[in-house]
């Protein structure tokens, strides 16, 4: 029997919602930098400590398999008001460095209960055109993420308060809305014991081993992509004296990552979703490559250049845990997606604390084309998973 024709909506829509709050500090930084006091290092620190959170939060959820024991749907929704709660935080008056990493860090812990969640939720209600339906479903974290931007970039961003008062309201509104809307699965099979060694056990299928590392592969590239695009188009604007809105493209390259996603979702009921992860894999890894000549030709085609890249860097995520999904027995399916993105999140502090450190000693325009180490990677374990 299919689904009633709003679950899959409901899901996408609190999905936006709650990853709203994934960037909703990076979006602010420079006020943030100003108020307390800190340098622009801080760039990479925030999302860090996001990323952190969440890979700690993945693990805990991983490691005690809640997503397989209760009810996704409540703790979808629990997670959503107690990472909001953790977004406001940076209203304080008494902000100080330490508050406002710790609180980033609490926002991603609970995101934890989101994100994967999420995925965990759709895999309950649809077990043909799985593809499709998480193509929708990153297309909405990927729309999240870039919705903070997309505020700073108006009037409104004046405020930088705003921001974070628009995306913790949505947030708690979309967990509620998929509490009341969307109840568990009928796929859905809990594990009614817990099983410590659930994920070394996983990892010895060879299906999902093998999808795994690719997604780690891709993870390597997305989260330091999209922390280091503002300063990517800043350096452009410097080079060629140019006035391009930081915010508003970001945003932008950002959201184009969603349709991606979607299209990709519908390109794998073709062609299925392991020939699509391959695919976005190498394009993405080809323009990590070819990334200082974007910054040497005509405005337009470097926009036009980062708008496409924001796309094919996303469009296989979907994809991937399409494929994480398929390599596990159904009563595990929530564990399996919460340890792959545990340790592919864990990967993306790595590259974004390099780029980080990396950006302070050599020109910007060379320094994405070290993200290509995970597209060529990824590549290679797919490759081998088809041998």
């Amino acid at each position: 029997m299919s689904p009633k024709p709003y679950i899959l909506p409901v899901i996408i829509l609190s999905q936006f919602a709650c990853t709203s709050l994934w960037f909703a500090g990076n979006a602010i930084v420079d006020e943030l930098i100003l108020r307390i006091g800190f340098g622009t290092e801080l760039v990479g620190h925030m999302l860090s400590s996001v990323q952190f959170g969440f890979i700690t939060g993945t693990l805990v959820f991983a490691l005690l398999m809640i997503a397989d024991r209760f009810s996704p749907s409540r703790i979808f929704m629990v997670c959503s008001i107690l990472a909001a709660l953790c977004n406001v935080v940076a209203l304080s008056d008494e902000l100080t460095k330490w508050i406002l990493l710790l609180s980033r860090f609490g926002t991603g812990f609970f995101l934890a209960g989101i994100y994967p969640v999420g995925m965990k939720i759709a895999a309950d209600y649809y077990e043909k055109g799985l593809g499709k339906a998480l193509g929708f479903l990153v297309g909405a974290l990927v729309l999240g993420a870039a919705f903070p931007y997309f505020i700073s970039s108006t009037n409104w961003g004046s405020n930088p308060d705003i921001v974070i008062q628009v995306t913790s309201s949505i947030s708690v509104l979309g967990g509620l809305t998929l509490w009341i809307f969307v109840p568990n699965g009928p796929y859905r099979k809990p594990s009614l014991q817990l099983k410590l060694r659930t994920g070394p056990e996983l990892f010895k299928l060879l299906s999902f081993r093998k999808a795994a590392l690719g997604y780690f592969g891709h993870m390597w590239e997305l989260y330091a992509f999209w922390a280091f695009t503002p300063l990517a188009i800043q350096t452009y604007n410097e080079i060629h004296a140019e006035t391009h809105s930081i915010s508003l493209w970001t945003g932008t390259i950002i959201a184009l990552g969603g349709l991606s996603c979607v299209l990709g979702g519908m390109w794998s009921q073709t062609i299925g979703s392991y020939k699509v992860a391959k695919t976005a894999l190498a394009i993405s890894g080809l323009l990590c490559i070819v990334s200082p000549l974007l910054f040497q030709i005509n405005h337009v085609f470097f926009l036009m250049g980062w708008c496409f890249w924001g796309m094919a860097v996303t469009a296989d995520s979907p994809q991937f845990s399409t494929l994480v999904a398929a390599a596990v027995p159904a009563k595990l399916k929530g564990t399996g997606l919460t340890l792959v993105n545990c340790i592919g999140f864990a990967i993306s502090i790595a590259s974004i604390q390099i780029l980080s450190h990396l950006s302070t000693i050599i020109n910007p325009k060379y320094l994405f084309t070290l993200l290509a180490i995970g597209p060529i990677l990824g590549l290679i374990s797919l490759r081998a998973k088809s041998s």
